[in-house]
């Protein structure tokens, strides 16, 4: 039997045409609104101010030793602010926590206040706060995050909000509305409908080399189709 490779290439083209068609478009739909955005704006970094570099009166402090000493586990220890007073904060196996820079106490977490002063005290825009919560399950947005942790949603067309650490008041993390759609970009974009990171999933993969296929199929009936029409005219 004789196989006819126009018809075979024609229609396997075809079929990959149907199944690839949607992905591609989406690919081109996806890719231009990820280059369009400058990443530094998705990353949120207009939301929260630079850090500010201050002294401490070392005076009037716990000794770093004294520390240490009655925190026996500890890897690190950070001096800095912390909603305008001196902390320590204190590394360990177990996680992080604050330590009163002038009484050495260990200070508990952050009641719904302090977790919303913290987040006011770094956020650019309006102070108005619509919903503060303590999470214990990580939202699609911060599945990457280990909870617990605080979500502030701040007054704004495009929801911008905070994640604030219960234990150290420190900002762990920002989201905003285009953020938002830029993940959800990337998902369509990649392919990867659960974790939105795999960049090597199975089905990009076979989306990939279908377009690929389909894409030299094209290129070779182009090319078949020019001696045919010479052939006709002669």
């Amino acid at each position: 039997m004789t196989i006819r490779w126009p018809l075979l290439v024609r229609r396997v083209h075809k079929w990959l045409a149907l199944f690839v068609g949607i992905q591609v478009v989406l690919w081109t739909i996806t890719g231009f609104y990820m280059v369009s955005v400058h990443i530094d704006y998705i990353h949120g970094d207009h939301l929260v101010k630079a850090p500010e570099a201050r002294g401490f009166d070392l005076a009037r402090l716990v000794p770093a030793e004294q520390v240490v000493a009655a925190h026996p586990q500890t890897q690190e220890l950070r001096l800095q602010h912390w909603l305008d007073r001196p902390v320590w904060r204190v590394q360990t196996t177990e996680g992080r926590y604050l330590v009163d820079g002038q009484s050495g106490q260990k200070l508990p977490t952050l009641t719904q206040a302090q977790a919303e002063a913290s987040a006011r005290s770094v956020y650019t825009g309006n102070p108005t706060i619509v919903s503060s919560k303590l999470l214990m399950e990580p939202p699609l947005e911060m599945q990457s995050a280990k909870p617990p942790f605080w979500q502030i949603e701040f007054e704004g067309w495009n929801r911008p909000t905070l994640y604030i650490s219960p234990t150290t008041g420190e900002l762990i993390s920002r989201r905003h509305a285009l953020w938002r759609v830029f993940d959800f970009a990337w998902m369509l974009h990649i392919m990867d409908y659960d974790e939105r990171s795999n960049v090597n999933n199975p089905l990009l993969r076979v989306a990939t080399w279908s377009a690929v296929i389909m894409a030299l199929s094209g290129a070779w009936l182009l090319l078949w189709s020019f001696p045919r029409k010479k052939r006709k005219k002669a």
